[in-house]
């Protein structure tokens, strides 16, 4: 799997060991930086290209995961679910197929986030599941608001 990571600069220690930890799992990873200091912007080029299909997933950090989750989301196609615990790492993708996901490094530990993405990527969506009819009206709602 292709996963995309950008974060501000608040969370680039975070963003280097998640990358390191995808790889780690056998992933192909693009790092889209940590230089800028608004967030938005590179929660905004993640879930552009998340979005696009250049990546197969994206991964979102911050000082809280608020600011890039809430800036990936406005970007028609990205699905960016904020993280703290497994069961949502989980879900995530089983219930919302998520393509994107959110830490913050001032809010979660290291060896946490490690964990919670490798939940995350090991779970897929399956359209047919009870989910399928709730997810499909998210799409349609975002669909309403074109």
């Amino acid at each position: 799997m292709k996963i995309a990571f950008g974060c501000d600069p608040n969370a680039a220690d975070l963003k280097k060991a998640l990358i390191e930890k995808a790889e780690s799992l056998g992933h192909e990873t693009v790092d889209y930086g940590s230089d800028d200091p608004i967030y938005a912007n590179v929660a905004a080029d993640v879930a552009r290209d998340v979005a696009a299909g250049k990546a197969d997933r994206g991964v979102v950090v911050c000082g809280t995961g608020i600011g890039v989750s809430i800036a990936a989301n406005k970007v028609k196609g990205a699905y960016c679910a904020l993280l703290s615990d497994v069961y949502q790492a989980q879900r995530a993708t089983l219930s919302n197929n998520a393509n994107m996901i959110a830490m913050g490094q001032q809010v979660i530990g290291v060896e946490v986030a490690k964990v919670l993405l490798e939940e995350y990527l090991k779970n897929s969506f399956d359209p047919n599941s009870r989910s399928g009819a709730k997810v499909a009206r998210i799409t349609e709602i975002e669909a309403e608001q074109l």
